[in-house]
């Protein structure tokens, strides 16, 4: 599909005010824009460079065009030395329709920032290397996506690799002999393979499952390459598993962070499910395997024959102990939950021992990494709402070590301190410095400073309401920008994704809850049932309930809210994507006439559709109990009988349904059903559907077209003059 080929079907009313406030608000865009691009010479030609944005607030209001001219921290890496760090940026241009990634560098406390990075090239992966002398990164310069190094003050580019394909990641073997790197290889046959005769065919023949994942026909699979570096230029790869159909690391998110070195440089560790086809759809058992650079041979340290639990689900992200005498990783327990807990298990690779250090904490670990120590880690975790920094030793022995109404995204050792990425709901991400000892945490990049010291922020707040079961439910409210509680606002309920992914303080480009304050909205964000940082019984209520205790929940929180006096109870609002949005086209058949309009993106209208239509299928089979077929399966039999399609003689509210035709995740056929039955009940309804994005709206023109129509809706049926 062509870019901008988006299909917005408006309703006749309003369409002219519409037309000029777009009209208005692109013109401001590409003014923002064109100051921020710059022209740098590449050749005899002059190409334009996207780059840091300088835009100006008008009134302090948080505007799509704001939110898109902020740069976007990505990967970083510590010096050897711990006193240096580098990182990436990405910008994006809503003219161009494009984003581009720049390198930075700065001392530990954040002085001497520079960038190092300045061409039409997209710059990315950054990593120390010859002992702090150079900086390794990824570049499209070549034409494909190859490793360069380049001095710390950005001199002297130049390629080190020239491997035939694409270069997706890369590590270099603490001994500095050796690159570790991903790129893709070609998964089984083609038409074209089969019929030579028909090169022009577009058909696709497939005979087993897994032939579509996330936002791609599967047609590659990424696996682990090892080569030898000279110091000079990457040698002859070789691919660490030949012949072997599986991937390595996971699709669609996995990257290098999934494989580790061996402190000697003699070992590779890496994360892999070697499933294919109907087995890989239905499992979530990947593990980590150990292969020796000598004698080219693999161990499955996950599968070990004295083993007990023989990690059944998810392992991944191998890391080495410093000292070399452990391998830990992230593991969950159940084959086919993927919403399990993360637990970090550790392995003593002299005798093979494993041991769980994070048992005391009844949440995940989403990212670690090891202590200088050997005996103790740092890792992120939610917990009641933000996601904060442990620390925890061999024995299992956790402590928090941060605290605030934030969440903190990543851990790195910079000597004796973590080096951080912090955001919440009142900010983008920026990177931190933070003593472990002491608590003292200082903010070291300023990347978008300039914007955030232009707007009027919501405040935010923390609300507990009591549930149908009688028990305790967080939610995070967020306040129009210039409130005032002698005045009603419109007020949104917010349906979380996933639907075991935390309301925490998250921020976002899309669900932003500040643009949504900046519209004149309170919004309420519940941690209903089936979120993580409450428990594993909180957690787990929902699977095989959709309809259930969590959509009670829902209901509670946004009762809880109305009986405030500055929520205007006749206009509220309901709004989800994903599971969220699933969520919305539920409660359109359930709300009792609470609600004045819905938006859901990306939702399940129809579960039975859903079941057969989904990629992973270990998703469905977990949390929808089972086949809907299967009449003697009564969790599945309850998870069918609450489909929203089966509601819909109860719908009687506007409703927007936002759907990517790329999306494979949850087809966009679920969204254009919803809408069409929305339209044959004779109900106001409105599609907006994008041939060209995922799950996720990720072009810049797009996503400001997501804002726009999604606050036209909420304004028309919210705002609308009795």
């Amino acid at each position: 599909m062509n870019e901008g080929q988006d299909l917005v079907i408006l309703p006749l009313l309003n369409y002219n005010d519409m037309k000029k406030r777009n009209i208005l608000l692109m013109a401001v865009a590409l003014t923002v824009a064109s100051s921020c691009s710059q022209l740098k010479e590449s050749g005899p030609e002059y190409e334009q460079v996207i780059g840091r944005q300088e835009i100006k607030i008008q009134d302090g209001i948080l505007t799509p065009e704001a939110l898109w001219a902020m740069g976007r921290i990505g990967s970083l890496d510590v010096s050897p030395d711990g006193k240096r760090i580098v990182y990436t940026v990405a910008y994006y241009s809503v003219p161009e329709n494009k984003s581009h990634r720049e390198i930075y560098v700065m001392d530990k406390d954040g002085k001497n920032n520079t960038l190092l990075t300045q061409s039409p090239f997209n710059e990315s992966e950054p990593k120390w290397i010859k002992n702090g002398s150079k900086i390794a990164f990824l570049s499209n310069e070549s034409g494909g996506s190859q490793i360069w190094e380049m001095n710390p003050d950005g001199s002297e580019r130049k390629i080190i690799s020239a491997f035939n394909s694409d270069i997706e990641g890369f590590s270099f073997s603490p001994d500095g002999k050796n690159i570790l790197f991903i790129s893709q290889i070609k998964y089984g046959e083609r038409t074209v393979d089969l019929y030579p005769d028909l090169p022009k065919a577009t058909g696709i023949i497939v005979n087993d499952l897994m032939y579509k994942h996330w936002d791609e026909w599967v047609e590659s699979v990424p696996h682990p390459f090892v080569a030898p570096f000279d110091g000079e230029m990457m040698g002859t790869a070789i691919d660490i598993m030949l012949g072997e159909p599986f991937e390595a690391p996971l699709k669609p998110f996995g990257g290098i962070e999934q494989l580790a070195w061996s402190n000697d440089s003699k070992n590779i560790a890496y994360t892999s499910r070697k499933k294919e086809g109907l087995a890989y759809a239905i499992s979530t058992d990947s593990d980590i395997f150990l292969y020796n650079l000598d004698s080219k041979k693999t161990i499955n340290l996950c599968k070990q024959e004295s083993d007990v639990d023989q990690n059944k689900g998810y392992d991944i992200n191998p890391k080495f102990s410093p000292d070399g005498k452990y391998i830990a990783w992230q593991s969950m327990e159940r084959d086919g939950y993927e919403s399990d807990r993360n637990r970090l298990c550790v392995m003593d690779l002299s005798t093979k021992k494993k041991s769980y250090v994070t048992e005391s904490f009844q949440s995940g670990v989403d990212d670690y990494c090891w202590n200088s120590d050997s005996k103790s880690f740092y890792f992120t975790g939610v917990w009641h709402g933000t996601s904060m920094i442990y620390k925890t030793d061999l024995l299992g022995e956790v402590k928090k070590i941060t605290d605030g109404i934030y969440d903190y995204a990543s851990v790195a050792l910079s000597g004796n301190d973590i080096i951080t990425k912090r955001h919440s709901m009142s900010a983008a991400d920026e990177i931190y410095s933070l003593n472990p000892k002491t608590g003292a945490i200082a903010q070291i990049s300023h990347e978008n400073d300039h914007i955030f010291k232009q707007l009027k922020i919501g405040q935010v707040e923390e609300r507990w309401t009591k549930t149908t079961d009688g028990k305790n439910m967080l939610s995070w409210v967020i306040y129009p920008v210039n409130f005032d509680p002698n005045k009603k606002y419109p007020t949104l309920l917010f349906c979380e994704g996933g639907p075991q992914s935390p309301v925490s303080q998250f921020w976002s480009y899309r669900w932003n809850f500040q643009i949504m304050a900046a519209n004149g909205y309170i919004i309420i964000a519940p941690n209903r049932r089936g979120l993580p940082g409450f428990g594993m019984e909180w957690l787990e209520e929902i699977s095989g309930d959709y309809g259930g205790q969590c959509m009670k929940d829902y209901l509670s929180a946004i009762d809880d809210i109305s009986k405030e006096p500055y929520v205007d109870k006749d206009n509220l609002g309901c709004v989800g994507a994903s599971f969220g949005g699933f969520s919305v086209y539920w409660l359109a058949g359930h709300h009792n006439k609470r609600f004045k309009a819905f938006i859901a993106h990306d939702g399940i209208f129809n579960m039975e559709q859903q079941y057969l239509e989904t990629e992973e299928m270990w998703f469905a089979n977990w949390d929808m109990g089972g086949a809907y077929w299967d009449k003697n399966n009564a969790v599945a039999q309850r998870t069918f009988a609450n489909s929203p399609h089966k509601f819909v003689d109860k719908w009687d509210t506007p409703i927007l349904c936002i759907h990517g035709e790329k999306d494979y995740r949850i087809l966009a056929s679920q969204g254009m059903s919803a809408f069409n039955a929305a339209v044959l009940r004779g109900i106001p309804a409105e599609l907006l559907l994008y041939p060209d994005e995922n799950h996720w709206v990720l072009k810049p023109q797009n996503g400001i077209l997501w804002q726009r129509t999604y606050f036209a809706w909420l304004d028309k049926w919210l705002k609308h003059k009795s």
